[in-house]
């Protein structure tokens, strides 16, 4: 069987540093993960594997079957790699419309670099409706929330029409209701692409992980449902915090989702 996404045995070291330690890990195509773990745990670290910008020390990464080791960044962008960061990375002088209209041009042969774009293209214009910026399109990125400014940024990589996403917690700094919005955008981009999400807010795990994957100090420690996570002792030893949970008991959730993305 060959998975969207595999690891086998991937190790990096910085100057003696272990931060990665025999990592296995495996994403089936259409799938939503998360990858937890406490800071310095290796997520990261992994994330840069899979799209280049670290070099492992040790083992593989393989994307549809194809080994991605010694590739290029730009290569593994072309296969369907895209990847967010925590900062958003957009232009703040140029409008929503113009950061998707250039990133869709960017994964375009070189020559439409030079072509001037008459009006918006059908991609741009679907993905203004699919992440919630329709009604924002004209305003300057610099202007967006820090929420609106993530899901321009997720729309920077839908419009270069990845397979594999690569988000890095996407969710943070948002407000309750973005946070819930983007969870349903996650969900609603998982099948039609491999969703892989870095997140650290619990609540928002709890409410829209299916398949969790645990790191800490360079190595998987558990993987499964969200129930099986939690209940895992070395998880809640390690990263869920067990005495401070059992003190102040569950982590509320944040309310029923309502609104649209985008607005405001």
């Amino acid at each position: 069987m060959t998975h969207e996404l595999e690891v086998r045995g991937l190790a990096v070291e910085f100057d003696g540093f272990k931060a990665l330690d025999g990592v296995d890990f495996t994403v089936e195509q259409g799938e939503l993960r998360f990858l937890i773990g406490p800071n310095g745990a290796g997520k990261t670290t992994l994330i840069d594997c899979i799209t280049g910008l670290t070099k492992p020390t040790a083992g593989d990464v393989t994307f549809e079957g194809r080994s991605l080791n010694g590739m290029a960044e730009h290569r593994r962008v072309r296969l369907g790699i895209g990847r967010s960061f925590q900062t958003p990375t957009v232009f703040e002088t140029l409008t929503v419309t113009e950061n998707l209209d250039l990133a869709e041009v960017f994964r375009s042969r070189l020559p439409r670099l030079f072509l001037r774009r008459r009006g918006v293209s059908p991609g741009v214009s679907a993905t203004l409706e699919r992440v919630g910026l329709t009604d924002v399109a004209e305003r300057p990125a610099g202007a967006l929330s820090h929420g609106q400014k993530q899901w321009l940024e997720i729309g920077m990589l839908l419009v270069q029409e990845p397979k594999l996403l690569l988000l890095d917690e996407p969710v943070a700094g948002m407000s309750p209701q973005e946070r819930l919005d983007t969870g349903a955008l996650l969900h609603e981009l998982a099948g039609d692409h491999t969703v892989v999400v870095i997140e650290h807010d619990m609540a928002f795990l709890r409410r829209f992980a299916h398949t969790v994957t645990v790191l800490h100090e360079g190595k998987v420690i558990s993987e499964g449902s969200v129930d099986k996570v939690q209940a895992d002792p070395i998880v809640r030893e390690v990263y869920l915090g067990r005495s401070r949970d059992e003190r102040s008991g569950a982590v509320q959730e944040p309310a029923a989702a309502g609104g649209r993305r985008g607005k405001g």
